[in-house]
């Protein structure tokens, strides 16, 4: 198959589960989550940790600082110990204020508002090449904060789009961002990541998928691969 054959059949795919997702999930609307910057120190805050973690560390920080200006010029310890409750304070107090500096030299203001005006893949750009900021996060900062056309994947995201076969079994969360967004309609970006996101929350877990209860049982390119008996196995645990 050429790339472009593979990525005709991964479209197919997603068109295949577009709307059994729908109906298990809903088709959110985009809405706001947090502003630019709130979205960008929040998400930096949830690497690596809950999001329960990173959420009580955020809230921590906004209650000790009441303007992000503060943030970029708090001593190191006391930002640390802001955010402690979110895991790797030390590594996420050094991004976070990182982050902060460079906006402020390079926009004069600590303000992510002109990205907006920017072309996605320059504002994907723009962002990746602030130290600690990676494709995740990027996407994240645009889709949810700027309803910029971005996919953010997260660990479950990749599980389930591997495991579905929206893209190959060796690709990774880096690689993962491109093809899904090739796959998709933009439109879609914002309920999709949601969508699978609850699919790998509610059904497709990482140990213990519930095969036997998905309806996308029959497009699921990793169950499908299963000898007779496992996919029976996987069927019966669905009724235990």
């Amino acid at each position: 198959m050429t790339d472009d054959e593979t990525l005709d059949a991964r479209r197919e795919k997603y068109n295949a589960i577009r709307e059994k997702l729908a109906d298990l999930y809903g088709y959110p609307r985009w809405r706001q989550h947090y502003p630019p910057v709130d979205e960008l120190v929040l998400t930096i805050l949830s690497q690596n940790t809950s999001d329960t973690n990173s959420i009580r560390g955020f809230k921590n920080l906004k209650d000790r600082y009441d303007t992000w200006e503060k943030v970029r010029d708090a001593p190191r310890e006391d930002l640390i110990e802001a955010i402690r409750t979110a895991g790797l304070a030390k590594q996420k107090s050094g991004f976070i204020q990182n982050a902060l500096n460079q906006i402020t030299e390079e926009q004069g203001a600590i303000t992510l508002d002109f990205l907006n005006e920017m072309p996605v893949d320059e504002a994907k750009d723009w962002l990746t090449g602030i130290k600690g900021i990676g494709p995740k996060t990027a996407s994240i900062v645009l889709l949810f904060s700027l309803n910029k056309p971005a996919f953010p994947v997260d660990t479950h995201i990749h599980r389930v789009s591997r495991r579905l076969g929206l893209i190959g079994p060796k690709v990774n969360r880096e690689k993962a961002h491109e093809i899904l967004e090739a796959i998709a309609p933009a439109e879609d970006y914002y309920p999709l990541h949601l969508q699978l996101i609850q699919h790998g929350r509610e059904i497709c877990g990482a140990r213990n998928p519930k095969c036997g209860i998905c309806p996308l049982q029959d497009d699921c390119d990793w169950f499908n691969s299963l000898d007779p008996d496992a996919r029976a196995d996987k069927l019966a645990a669905a009724t235990d």
